[in-house]
């Protein structure tokens, strides 16, 4: 079927100012023309009156005037032509890049469709071992081999940051076959590493570099922020609007820049790994919020930076406090952290990371995340000194309700310096399917290859992942942190005393 369209309906490209917002205008134009639609979607733009309660109709109803389909006016966001890519060239230079497209499916279309655009069955790349789940994903749609990169690790504080430069040297010399670097950063704790040394080792290499900087959007736009990757020379960057800046759920950018990645590759991934009939409000949602980042800049972030100010000169006299990063810098790595991501822990040991996130959500103050250690509060252009000050009183709170707490052990889990996946691995060969998995006894796993997840929490790296083979080493290091109680994502049993694996091979 093809979509009621004008395929001459050409954007503006002499549309530069960045106050504009093409795509919402237009929906907003289209809405106040009270059209009669015989167009989907269903609702016809409008809350019917049995479309729940009033209250329902009142949030709902101001949506369902924007949520349009591809018409004359609105565009087509996998042909854009019109506003849609008025709006895209607006965002293009806006964070410097040479193309940027909007994503419907969140950071995760993105990732998929920059992975698939370089990768080829059995081709290799070199992939940052500690990447969100879509980067393994897209590799196993691709059927690609990947050499995994440890990530450098502080012992005292559990985190762990991009790969070494020396570790990623070192595969770029044994790999030389390699198709592309591909990194995450930052990571959910806000840790930034300046990526311009690794990316002019792959570049030097001939590879491009691939980077999901999804909780980094604002990154360069203020003096407290670190370097984004596009500054840092990367040639594809994913960016989730909806994380940190203002943009709703599921929205996020895909910027381009330079010939080391073909464009028309990305642009047909996309195609197929996002809907057909995507988000108008979202996709508005992205023009705005690049409007209001373009025009305000650092400014955006000025009630969110002072509310981060005023919690941490509070936490001087509370027994809460944030990682200490120095251990990076020891090993040779700039890091920094993002100051919009406040990471707490419990400095009596009294309390572990669930049970802080715990404590504060009962005291109205929800975070973003916990693990074993940490609580992560994430601050954004929406957050106001009065959340600070909530905060503040939630965490005075807390201190007092559990003054006299015995030490929780578990609040401190083991180190994850030195585990198996620091080292440089032979390449993993991903597939779409894997063969039937046994739950095999740990004990007896070594030489299995394995069949899930195994991400201890902190750092959050993953220790084997499907596909990989497990080694003794792998085996003693799980004993160990099973015997310590550290907290182990994706495992079939989450006791650890059994793995899924596949035997004989």
């Amino acid at each position: 079927m093809v979509k009621w369209a004008k395929k001459d309906a050409k954007g503006d490209a002499s549309v530069t100012d960045q106050r504009q917002a093409p795509l919402f205008d237009a929906l907003r134009r289209h809405a106040a023309a009270r059209n009669a639609p015989f167009h989907i979607p269903g609702h016809k733009q409008r809350a019917s009156a049995n479309f729940g309660d009033a209250e329902a109709r009142r949030i709902f109803g101001g949506v369902m005037e924007i949520d349009l389909t591809e018409l004359a006016d609105t565009d087509n966001l996998h042909r854009p032509e019109g506003v849609i890519a008025e709006a895209e060239r607006l965002a293009a230079a806006c964070f410097g890049a040479e193309e940027t497209r909007f994503l419907v499916g969140g950071s995760t279309a993105g990732n998929l469709a920059m992975v698939l655009a370089v990768c080829e069955p059995g081709g290799l790349v070199l992939v940052q071992r500690n990447v969100h789940q879509s980067i393994f994903h897209g590799l196993m749609l691709a059927e690609a081999r990947a050499v995994l990169l440890p990530p450098v690790t502080d012992g005292a504080t559990g985190l762990a940051a991009v790969p070494d430069p020396d570790a990623v040297a070192e595969a770029v010399r044994k790999f030389p076959e390699a198709r592309a670097l591909i990194l995450g950063n930052p990571n959910y704790y806000g840790l930034s590493a300046n990526l311009a040394s690794l990316v002019g080792l792959a570049h030097r290499a001939g590879m491009p570099v691939l980077v999901d900087e999804a909780h980094g959007p604002h990154f360069g736009f203020h003096p407290a922020f670190p370097l984004s990757a596009l500054e840092a020379g990367a040639d594809v960057v994913v960016q989730s609007a909806h994380k940190m800046l203002s943009a709703m759920t599921m929205g996020a950018f895909l910027h381009m820049q330079g010939n080391r990645v073909s464009r028309a590759e990305v642009r047909r991934y996309l195609r197929m790994v996002q809907s057909s009939s995507p988000s108008y409000p979202v996709m508005a949602s992205l023009d705005l919020a690049r409007r209001e980042l373009a025009v305000r800049k650092g400014d955006l972030f000025r009630g969110a930076l002072e509310a981060v100010s005023r919690v941490e000169e509070a936490l001087r006299g509370l027994p809460f406090g944030a990682p200490d990063l120095s251990g990076f810098r020891r090993a040779g790595l700039q890091v920094r952290q993002d100051p919009l991501k406040l990471v707490l822990f419990d400095r009596r040991g009294r309390l572990d990371g669930f049970r802080l996130a715990e404590a504060l959500a009962a005291r109205g103050c929800i975070p973003e995340m916990a693990d074993a250690r940490y609580a992560v509060l994430a601050f954004g252009p929406g957050s106001t000194e009065e959340d600070g000050r909530r905060l503040i009183a939630a965490l005075e709170g807390i201190a007092e309700d559990t003054d006299g707490e015995p030490a929780d052990a578990s609040a401190v889990c083991a180190s994850a310096a030195g585990f198996p996946g620091q080292e440089l691995a032979e390449p993993i060969r991903f597939s779409r399917r894997l063969p039937p998995c046994d739950a095999v006894p740990l004990e007896e796993a070594a030489g299995c290859i394995a069949g899930e997840w195994i991400i201890p929490y902190p750092p959050g790296v993953p220790l084997l992942v499907p596909g990989e083979r497990i080694t003794e080493r792998h085996v003693s290091e799980l004993i160990r942190w099973r015997e310590g109680g550290a907290g182990i994502q994706g495992a079939a049993d989450p006791g650890l005393r059994t793995l899924l694996a596949i035997r004989g091979t």
